[in-house]
């Protein structure tokens, strides 16, 4: 302080040139402060030199190790995306091939089974009357009871009020993914709805993309044929 003026006076930081010169002249400024080594994990070595000591190489080690645990999280997560996409342009081609509603139904099925390594794949649709063979009959406003929401396009994890979707399966069936869809002139609301025996099948957290993009594949195959 500037007893004078009542002033504090501030001296400017440090240039790291200026540390390097300190040190350079003044060599036995670190080697012979043993605390200040220890806190920047250094050692002295024979002959007066430097060098890393275990606590710093630990750093170095653990900072890679994370590093690597990270690409290979990211690389796996590429693997299993391109594989699901894979199966899910595979199924495409399945559904396209359908001959009628009811294989239709039974095609979304059976994918789900033998592609995804699903419990059961369901095509359900709000009508009066009866739905295509194959498919699940709802009542009016059940695809927002089940999707919770008259806005919510789809819906993943566990919904208790979609177990019935799933008939005899429903008891072995832990998680869904499920997706609304619109058939036909006027459109009658739907879904596309797969059901799995993991808990962790299907989460809240994971998007649904893919889901959607079959759903719309099954719109347009479904509207080849008339609902009698």
């Amino acid at each position: 302080m500037d007893g004078s003026q009542g002033e504090f006076a501030f001296e400017p930081p440090l240039e790291p040139s200026a540390v390097r010169r300190f040190l350079a002249d003044n060599p036995g400024f670190l080697t012979g402060d043993d605390g200040l080594l220890s806190e920047l994990g250094l050692k002295v070595a024979g002959g007066n030199v430097v060098e890393f000591a275990p606590a710093a190489l630990a750093r170095v080690h653990a900072a890679h190790q994370r590093e690597a645990e990270q690409r290979q999280q990211l690389e796996e997560t590429a693997r299993a995306n391109f594989a699901a996409q894979a199966q899910t342009h595979g199924a495409v081609v399945d559904l396209l091939d359908a001959r009628n509603n009811s294989d239709l139904a039974r095609r979304v099925d059976e994918l789900a089974r033998t592609r995804f390594g699903l419990a059961a794949g369901i095509i359900a649709l709000e009508t009066e009357g009866l739905p295509p063979a194959g498919w699940k009959r709802l009542v009016e406003g059940q695809v927002d009871l089940i999707l919770d929401g008259s806005q919510r396009l789809a819906r993943m994890g566990f919904a208790p009020t979609a177990l019935g979707l799933f008939g005899a399966d429903a008891g072995d069936i832990r998680s869904m993914a499920m997706v609304r869809m619109a058939i036909w002139e006027p459109a009658r609301q739907g879904l596309l709805a797969f059901g799995s025996t993991d808990p962790e099948g299907f989460t809240p957290e994971m998007g649904s993309e893919l889901v959607a993009f079959l759903a719309r594949v099954v719109e347009r195959t479904a509207e080849r044929w008339q609902l009698l």
